[in-house]
C-alpha cells in the first residue's frame, strides 16, 4: 500500500516537469498522512492544473465522508470493478506527484520505517484517479486514491504492495480523458522497475503524523546500505 510520501519539490520545478499551466505555490512536506490535502494533477481545459484534494477518495454516492478513511489506496487488479472506482478510473484520473514513500518493515524492535525513492533523485508522479462529492452543506469535496500493485524486489522485503509509478512517457495516456476503456490502461499499472528505486531505513520520527522536515528522510545514522 501507499500510506504516507513526501513532496518537497519546489513549484517551479514542478511546473516545468509535469508541463502545468500555473506555477503551484506549494509548501515542502515530509510527511503527508491520509485525510491531509495532496497535490493532484490532473487534465483541464487550458491544459494539466495542480488542485489540492483530500487524501481518500469519497465516492459521489457515500453518504458521509467516513468510507473515504478506508479508500486511501486503490488495487490496479480490481480497480475497474470496484463500484468506488470504476466511474474515476474512466473520467477522472490524475498524477500525484511525490519524492518518495514510506513503508514499515516488522523487526524484533518493532516496525522500522524505510523512504523509497528515485535512485537518481527527484520528483515521480504516481497513478491516482479523483472524485467528487456533494456535501449536505451544499459544498463540493473533491478527493483521490493512490493505486497499488504488486511489490517489485526493492519494495516486496517491506511491503507486498506499492503505488504504480508512472514513466514520464506515460502521464499523457493516463490522463487523456477520451480514453475510457479500462483495457486500455491496464498496461500502465504495472511495478515500476526495480532498477529505479533505491529503500533505506528512516527515522521511527516518521511515525507520528505531526512531525514533518527534512531530517525525516535522512538515513538512519550507522547503517551501511544507506545511501549518501
Amino acid at each position: 500500500m501507499c500510506g504516507r510520501f513526501t513532496l518537497a519539490v519546489p513549484g517551479e520545478q514542478l511546473a516545468a516537469q509535469f508541463q502545468l499551466a500555473a506555477i503551484p505555490d506549494l509548501s515542502a512536506r515530509y510527511n503527508i498522512a491520509p485525510s491531509q490535502p495532496v497535490a493532484i494533477i490532473r487534465a483541464e481545459a487550458g491544459g494539466r492544473r495542480l488542485a489540492l484534494v483530500r487524501w481518500g477518495l469519497v465516492p459521489a454516492w457515500a453518504k458521509d465522508t467516513t468510507l473515504g478513511a478506508r479508500l486511501i489506496n486503490a488495487r490496479a487488479e480490481t480497480v475497474a470493478e470496484k463500484p468506488a472506482f470504476r466511474a474515476a478510473l474512466r473520467q477522472r484520473r490524475c498524477l500525484i506527484p511525490a519524492d518518495g514513500f514510506y513503508e514499515w518493515q516488522a523487526q524484533a524492535g518493532g516496525k522500522q520505517p524505510y523512504y523509497i525513492r528515485l535512485a537518481a533523485g527527484g520528483t515521480f508522479a504516481m497513478a491516482g484517479l479523483w472524485e467528487r462529492w456533494h456535501t449536505p452543506a451544499g459544498d463540493w469535496l473533491e478527493s483521490c486514491t493512490i493505486l497499488t500493485t504488486t511489490a517489485n524486489d526493492v519494495v516486496e522485503p517491506l511491503h507486498d504492495r506499492m503505488p504504480v509509478i508512472l514513466a514520464p512517457e506515460q502521464y499523457a495516456r493516463w490522463l487523456d480523458p477520451e480514453l475510457r476503456d479500462p483495457a486500455l490502461l491496464r498496461e500502465l499499472l504495472a511495478p515500476a522497475p526495480a532498477r529505479l528505486l533505491v529503500a533505506y531505513p528512516v527515522s521511527k520520527a516518521v511515525n507520528r503524523v505531526s512531525n514533518d522536515g527534512p531530517a525525516l528522510i535522512q538515513p538512519v545514522a550507522g547503517d551501511p546500505a544507506a545511501p549518501v
